[in-house]
């Protein structure tokens, strides 16, 4: 693989002591990882062919998906389900139920990101090219209706346009904002008795009956202890999972309760701004609020079925600092699975235990990063870890701050330090202030006045810190080492 130049530089070690491998037009040093990653990846789907196969087997599991619904509803969902699981798709078909039909026309419809126009269109012509006397569904509504057993619950709760506030607990009866006054209704075009179409919606999908219908399958109830099965995880010394990182080791040594159920989630939350309408409107901006479990292995925790899209802020207008608003139903469910668990059906080992779980970072670019954190990363000081000793430069041409001064952060004997030419022309003696531990970093947000709200033009802050994140109402985050991480493609 060639760089972007044909002599192009290698850099294996960025500075660090080794062996020098010089230049070349192809990078060894990659080929050697993949070929060492996909190597220990078919290792370990070698002895757990039955458990691990990414391809999904052909049972219905219905059982499996019924093990956490209420009592009073379970046989009557049972029964309908077995039904369709037991008729065949049409007279004398005995590979396909009329319930694994239409699963695995939905699956390819969700993977191709079909219409329900075009999947009604489908249904229809799959029925007429059948047998007479099929049992396939022709419309998309009877088939989401057949299989709405195991969908999960989902909870739209409306928001002020301007961001203040969601009107859920002590607000949820109310028909405007208390702070801007602003209705919480869209009036055009709707008669004032009538208040059904809501200014903003947060759409919010509850996590833990996800996590229940996680671990009520066996595959993924076993997965989900990966990375505490010694003969499944290879352990020599280098960082080939969160599992290896520092972090991981100081909360099993800080809340040794926690730590020591390999079942109970480790999570990663992640989010940014999109456009779900193309190019029709740049204008707008909707904020999706992923989840990724890192108890899965490497192969299977970035993967979209492990994915766990957990909050959707609609737009137009982005969050911004007021994203906090919208964490708050996330955070009081990860406060609940961190004080109480909740008790949950573990397919593998066949019995019942005490889940719980953590958030164990935040992975976002550096804007969301500011959101998300509470640090005001624009201007002279934007460095969340130097804060005041942040080292900038105003360049007026192109009116941006630059910062030069990152040779601080190398060894004291590095090469680069002494140069000066190809740099700002100084030799750089100093080095980078130590990185604040979360304890000091919650001294410096405790107490920071801040009030949500696009209308809000003075929120009372004037230090570095805007606000007091949300996420500092769960118990360890001033445990964590590292709280707030930028994704690859933005370093």
């Amino acid at each position: 693989m060639r760089g972007f130049r044909p002599n192009y530089h290698v850099w294996v070690y960025h500075g660090k002591s080794g062996v020098y491998v010089g230049n070349s037009s192809k990078n060894v040093v990659h080929e050697q990882e993949e070929a060492i990653y996909v190597e220990e990846e078919a290792d370990c789907f070698e002895d757990d062919d039955e458990v691990e196969n990414s391809i999904d087997d052909d049972n219905d599991r219905v059982e499996d998906m019924l093990h956490e619904v209420e009592d009073e509803v379970r046989d009557r969902v049972f029964e309908c389900l077995s039904k369709a699981a037991e008729t065949p798709l049409y007279p004398g078909c005995t590979k396909y139920s009329k319930l694994s039909a239409v699963c695995t026309l939905y699956n390819i419809k969700t993977s191709g990101g079909w219409t329900d126009i075009s999947f009604t269109e489908l249904l229809v012509a799959l029925s007429d090219m059948l047998p007479a006397g099929n049992e396939l569904p022709r419309s998309n509504y009877y088939a989401k209706k057949l299989m709405c057993p195991f969908g999960l619950e989902y909870k739209k709760i409306h928001a002020c346009p301007n961001d203040c506030l969601l009107y859920h607990k002590q607000y949820e009866n109310l028909d405007k904002c208390p702070r801007c006054g602003v209705s919480r209704y869209k009036r055009k075009g709707v008669s004032e008795g009538k208040n059904v179409y809501p200014a903003k919606v947060l759409w919010y999908l509850p996590i833990i009956p996800r996590f229940k219908r996680l671990f009520s399958i066996k595959k993924d109830a076993r997965n989900l202890r990966w990375h505490a099965d010694p003969d499944r995880r290879k352990k020599d010394g280098f960082l080939r999972h969160p599992a290896d990182s520092t972090q991981w080791k100081t909360i099993d040594k800080l809340h040794d309760t926690f730590g020591k159920e390999p079942r109970n989630l480790r999570l990663g939350l992640c989010t940014d701004g999109m456009n779900p309408f193309g190019t029709l409107s740049s204008q707008h901006s909707t904020w999706p609020v992923l989840l990724v479990i890192y108890n899965l292995p490497p192969w299977l925790c970035m993967k979209r079925k492990y994915i766990m899209l957990s909050l959707l802020i609609s737009g137009p207008k982005q969050p911004g600092n007021d994203i906090d608003v919208y964490l708050e139903p996330l955070v009081d469910d990860l406060r609940k699975m961190w004080d109480e668990g909740v008790s949950v059906f573990d397919a593998h080992a066949n019995e019942t235990f005490r889940l719980r779980a953590m958030l164990f970072c935040t992975i976002n670019d550096f804007p969301a990063y500011g959101n998300l954190s509470g640090y005001k990363n624009k201007g002279r000081k934007a460095c969340p870890t130097c804060e005041d000793d942040t080292q900038s430069k105003y360049i007026s041409e192109c009116h941006k701050y630059v910062f030069l001064r990152t040779r601080r952060l190398l060894r004291r004997d590095h090469p680069y330090r002494k140069m000066k030419t190809v740099f700002d022309g100084d030799v750089e003696m100093d080095v980078a202030r130590r990185t604040l531990t979360g304890k000091e970093v919650y001294k410096r947000v405790k107490g920071v006045e801040t009030v949500f709200g696009k209308s809000v033009k003075d929120r009372g802050t004037t230090g570095l810190w805007k606000k007091e994140s949300v996420f500092w109402k769960l118990p360890y985050w001033k445990d964590l080492p590292v709280r707030h991480c930028l994704d690859v493609m933005h370093i």
